[in-house]
């Protein structure tokens, strides 16, 4: 039945599923960046990724708060699209010999990260809502703004001076 599982029937269902595919997707997250810290060249690019991995360490946090305040165990299911766009990122970044562009790369890789994770706390925030439960919707909405902060944080860092040294 492809992404959805056949045990979905309703939206309660639903959003334990995507809890559980934004758990599976931080986690996976959480071990990607050290190869992406140890792989940037730029001091504020790096310094950023090491920023965002201990504030992957709080998402996790508080995705795992949130099973528990809705009453069901934390448990991860495979997200085939989190595994691509780290699969790519691995991919392109192993492409690249020049240090500049690596960055440029990395940034991209991170933003393709950020933009999936944004979509699904986003889709989260609102179905905890319509289900009652605006105190999950708390919860999760504290990490889409951390997740919204790093995506723009990265735009200016490209926009600034990544993208200009790699185009030199």
């Amino acid at each position: 039945m492809g992404f959805f599982s056949k045990d979905i029937k309703s939206l309660d269902d639903l959003f334990v599923h995507t809890l559980q595919d934004i758990y599976y997707a931080e986690k996976q997250i959480e071990k990607s960046l050290p190869d992406m810290i140890s792989k940037a060249t730029n001091p504020q690019l790096k310094q950023g990724f090491e920023k965002h991995m201990e504030e992957t360490k709080g998402h996790i946090q508080r995705v795992e708060q949130v099973f528990q305040m809705h009453g069901v165990p934390a448990k991860a299911v495979n997200c085939p699209a989190i595994d691509g766009i780290i699969e790519e990122a691995d991919e392109v970044a192993g492409d690249v010999d020049d240090k500049q562009v690596l960055d440029a790369a990395l940034i991209a890789a991170a933003q393709a990260v950020e933009h999936y994770e944004i979509t699904r706390y986003g889709t989260l925030i609102e179905w905890a809502k319509q289900l009652g439960r605006d105190d999950c919707a708390s919860v999760l909405k504290q990490n889409l703004e951390e997740e919204k902060a790093t995506d723009k944080k990265l735009t200016v860092l490209a926009e600034s001076k990544v993208n200009l040294q790699a185009a030199q």
